[in-house]
């Protein structure tokens, strides 16, 4: 893992999930230099990491002036995550609500671990934003979302790695309806296209059939945010709150 040193590069934690990738793109418009992350930590819906590399070939592919700014890949094992999350996002369990109020697909101190993370790899690699698909607005009330929980963590990982590092968080405040939206601003109807096909955002894993909205098994939370989002998107409206 050699240093780049890329005066305007980002490295963006990418999933193979929809906001994932359409905070791809956003990179890709903005930076000389994109390099992707991903985390394998025994998600229940690991297939999304099956999607990545597909994902960025057709990204590079359809839009030539993003091709020659995407960087390196880097996949991470973070098995440890999942060894000790008992969630369903890790294990094969029925989504609810826990006694905490919170859902029970929220793995704690996920996204703490993934940008801490992301930070030591844009240490080595020169890299100075990291660009993560939290989001406030439909962000099923985990608290790794907020956007405080970002600021305050910018801080500490500056402090700790005494560097300049700018946590970017471009879907902080948008709905999903808006997310498709950015989508199309960045890339037009084929990005929307390849993200709608190419992505994976279902909670369960299926992958059997292609929806209007997407993949996805229609029922879970994702799946139901993703499906009402995408009707929005094409209505021209918008929507947020609980699914």
């Amino acid at each position: 893992m050699t240093r780049t040193d890329a005066k305007n590069g980002a490295l963006v934690l990418f999933s193979g999930g929809q906001d994932s990738a359409t905070c791809l793109a956003w990179a890709l418009d903005r930076y000389d230099t994109v390099e992707t992350l991903g985390f394998d930590y025994g998600q229940r819906h690991r297939i999304e990491l099956d999607c990545r590399a597909g994902l960025r070939e057709a990204m590079a592919q359809s839009f030539p002036d993003w091709a020659s700014r995407l960087g390196d890949d880097h996949l991470i094992d973070l098995s440890v995550l999942g060894s000790i999350s008992d969630t369903a996002m890790t294990r094969d369990i029925e989504i609810e609500t826990a006694a905490s109020g919170l859902p029970n697909t929220f793995v704690p101190g996920r996204n703490l671990m993934f940008m801490t993370i992301a930070a030591a790899i844009a240490y080595r690699r020169g890299l100075r934003v990291l660009v993560g698909g939290m989001c406030e607005t439909d962000f099923s009330g985990y608290p790794d979302c907020r956007d405080d929980t970002m600021k305050a963590l910018q801080v500490a990982l500056n402090l700790g790695m005494d560097s300049r590092f700018v946590l970017e968080t471009p879907l902080m405040w948008l709905d999903k309806a808006d997310t498709w939206r950015l989508a199309q601003q960045l890339g037009g109807d084929a990005l929307v296209e390849l993200i709608r096909v190419g992505t994976h955002t279902c909670y369960l894993g299926e992958r059997g059939a292609l929806h209007a909205w997407g993949f996805g098994c229609g029922e879970c939370p994702a799946c139901r945010l993703r499906k009402r989002g995408h009707e929005a998107f094409l209505a021209g409206e918008n929507v947020s709150g609980p699914v």
